[in-house]
């Protein structure tokens, strides 16, 4: 039978179709193969969101030809849709598929597997922790589902909507129907995807929200519980806030895209806010939900970003509720309106990069260690020889030396150890 290994970049919206794929091509007869050194067809599903992601993709592919000289390569995403050519180009890639052809994805592998008379006799196995193989650990233990795709925002730093085209919403009994579906199957987390999640639903007739679909979708969850991926603080008002916040079946984790504290300069990137709306956001989820993770993406070195702004930034972020930061080093993407504009100098970008991962590092430290001794619940998502992780609903992952539940099953942790980078507890029998 024809192998086929999936490796994915960025965000969780390609989780998603990276889950989705997955079964989709087991059940027209694929075997999904967990080693991509040794698969026949390796589908890649790039990420374009930064220079560093586009350098990433590359790196993978060349490593992929080189260890595994005579696998077929398939690219799409969004690196793909925006210099095919360029991919194209990249040893053993046989084809380049737009975000569009995503739908068509089992036809192209089962056409190209089906050439392949025999498996790969050169591969060397090759396991790598970040791909999404065989469902990926992270696939086998949790639920992607896509429920939005594409942005109608022109962020001064994003390339994003110019790959991903205007926001498109799956239809409420659709998503209805697949959780039903996953929940069925035994997973008992399921978290929801979309590239600009807070506009769900705006680009139906009638026209809906994303609260409107969470109080749909909870009805038929049965025991699996709801995560939520990136929400634009934007259209995050208070009804959304006060039902996610207070929802037992929503996982107490809040990750919004801030993207800077200076009103300034988010004027420059595009995002205009209300002053003290982030504040009073972040205020808001951590007095209802005061568990919560509370997460937030951040660009730094930003075109025009000055040493006030950026003090503005740091200010804000210490002072807050958040529990972490994504930091993102500004990379100027092409097309965008702000890649033309002068760039401030690399020390200073890594620098002002360094200082919010090292605060950052420290609020995540400071958040776990509240829970030590406490008991809370989480699904397991990955065993080995050595014990098990978990995850808990407020995104704690712990090492726990010995468990009895399978991958999807939720449990009981005592946190017993909390140290800077690494969280230790039991399983409450």
């Amino acid at each position: 039978m024809p192998s086929f290994a999936v490796r994915n970049f960025g965000c969780r919206v390609n989780q998603a179709e990276a889950f989705a794929w997955a079964d989709a091509f087991r059940e027209r007869g694929l075997r999904l193969e967990q080693d991509w050194g040794r698969s026949d067809v390796v589908l890649v599903n790039s990420c374009t969101l930064t220079g560093r992601a586009d350098r990433d993709v590359r790196k993978f592919i060349r490593t992929a030809a080189r260890e595994n000289p005579g696998t077929s390569i398939i690219v799409t995403g969004c690196y793909a849709e925006r210099a095919p050519a360029e991919v194209a180009g990249m040893p053993n890639v046989v084809a380049v598929l737009p975000n569009s052809a995503k739908s068509r994805l089992a036809d192209h592998v089962i056409e190209l597997a089906g050439r392949r008379s025999t498996p790969s006799q050169n591969g060397i196995a090759r396991t790598d922790a970040a791909a999404v193989v065989d469902a990926g650990v992270s696939l086998r233990a949790r639920a992607y589902l896509k429920i939005q795709d594409g942005c109608d925002n022109r962020c001064a730093f994003c390339v994003i909507p110019s790959v991903r085209g205007r926001s498109t919403s799956v239809p409420p009994d659709e998503v209805g129907a697949a959780v039903r579906n996953l929940a069925g199957r035994g997973f008992r987390e399921i978290v929801l995807a979309g590239i600009h999640l807070s506009s769900y639903g705006e680009d139906l007739e009638p026209r809906g929200s994303l609260l409107d679909l969470l109080r749909e979708i909870e009805k038929v969850s049965g025991a699996s519980r709801l995560r939520l991926s990136s929400l634009d603080p934007r259209r995050t008002g208070d009804g959304l806030i006060a039902h996610i916040a207070g929802n037992r079946k929503i996982c107490p984790h809040f990750h919004l895209s801030l993207q800077h504290a200076s009103e300034s300069l988010l004027r420059l990137m595009g995002r205009a806010v209300e002053a003290g709306s982030y504040g009073r956001i972040l205020g808001e989820l951590r007095r209802l939900a005061p568990d919560a993770a509370l997460g937030a993406d951040i660009i730094v070195g930003f075109p025009g970003e000055t040493e006030a702004d950026f003090d503005e930034l740091r200010g804000f972020l210490d002072g807050s509720p958040l529990t972490y930061v994504h930091v993102f080093s500004y990379s100027p993407r092409p097309g965008t309106a702000a890649a033309a504009r002068p760039r401030l100098p690399d020390n200073i970008v890594t620098d002002r990069a360094k200082t919010l991962r090292r605060l950052s590092a420290g609020k995540d430290f400071r958040f776990r260690r509240r829970f030590l001794g406490r008991e809370l619940e989480a699904v397991v998502i990955g065993k080995s020889e050595r014990g098990a992780e978990v995850l808990t609903g407020n995104s704690i992952r712990i090492f726990v030396p010995s468990c009895r539940a399978p991958e999807r099953e939720l449990v009981r942790v005592a946190i017993g150890r909390v140290l800077p980078r690494r969280t230790e507890g039991e399983v409450v029998e």
